[in-house]
């Protein structure tokens, strides 16, 4: 085993082939050309990552772009359900075929591989880190301009397979207005630093609620921090997003899609204008 298998997470898992310098491109990776990849994480769960991931990728749509979402929180995915996208997904020859949301979005999730969604996925570490890896290196993603990630809370296993193993260009941040929720997602922004991967920004969701009665901001969470936040950590603001029922209930019929969404949209453009300043930069 090679000096830089030791810090794999599949160490001992692996054969050293598949761990070497020169890393083998499989015949799903030939078959595919993604653009850029963005990792959308939190570090804390329960602020909303998954919708936010979801909903991004269907305003980088509404901008005309090829998306695609990898679903990385392997015992607990819920991509497939926000868009409505069930069945299995298909194999050929040359690697994994993902299923496509009706608005045409790639979608890759371990949900879309057992026999129910609400089957449990019993696994350790190294085999979710190893199947997280072979989203990428075994799905024929196609022709892509986006690729998202959804990462699952915390900074272990998985993170760390996917800066380690798969070409991140860039990192999103997804936090809420709490203390607790902020304090947990800088210790997932010192990581990212740690990987050296670009930060794209912040963006602050369950920021308000709106009075359904009148124009008042109900702040549920305490007042926004999210652009004192991010101006902490020296990294773009991407902007704040409302707790809107609507969404929940569009998400729970598998129907994210027809979600009208402005603020997303904003969020999407002002993301796609960080990533073309760091090409710009580097």
């Amino acid at each position: 085993m090679s000096e830089s298998c030791n810090s794999c997470s599949a160490a001992g898992t692996c054969t050293t082939d598949s761990c070497s310098s020169e890393p083998q491109v499989s015949e799903a990776q030939k078959a595919s050309h993604v653009g850029k990849v963005i990792a959308v994480m939190s570090g804390k769960g329960g602020v909303g990552k998954s919708s936010v991931t979801s909903m991004l990728a269907v305003s980088l749509r509404h901008q005309g772009y090829k998306v695609g979402v990898l679903d990385a929180d392997i015992t607990g995915p819920s991509i497939p359900k926000i868009f409505g996208v069930t069945g299995r997904v298909g194999v050929n020859n040359t690697g994994i075929l993902p299923l496509k949301s009706r608005a045409g979005i790639q979608i890759m999730s371990l949900n879309l591989m057992i026999e129910a969604e609400d089957d449990p996925v019993i696994l350790r570490g190294p085999m979710i880190a190893q199947l997280v890896k072979r989203f990428w290196t075994d799905v024929i993603w196609g022709e892509l301009d986006y690729l998202l990630i959804d990462l699952p809370p915390g900074t272990g296993d998985v993170p760390i397979t996917v800066f380690q193993t798969l070409p991140v260009d860039g990192v999103v941040i997804v936090t809420s207005p709490q203390v607790l929720a902020n304090m947990v997602v800088r210790k997932a922004i010192k990581m990212v630093r740690k990987y050296q991967p670009p930060i794209y920004g912040l963006i602050e969701n369950m920021a308000y609620v709106q009075c359904p009665d009148c124009t008042n901001r109900i702040e549920i969470f305490g007042k926004p921090k999210g652009q004192e936040e991010a101006k902490r950590n020296a990294i773009p603001y991407l902007g704040e997003l409302a707790i809107d029922p609507l969404l929940a209930e569009l998400s729970d019929a598998g129907k994210i899609e027809d979600y009208p969404a402005p603020a997303f949209d904003q969020i999407a453009k002002r993301l796609t204008e960080q990533v073309m300043l760091t090409v710009i930069s580097s």
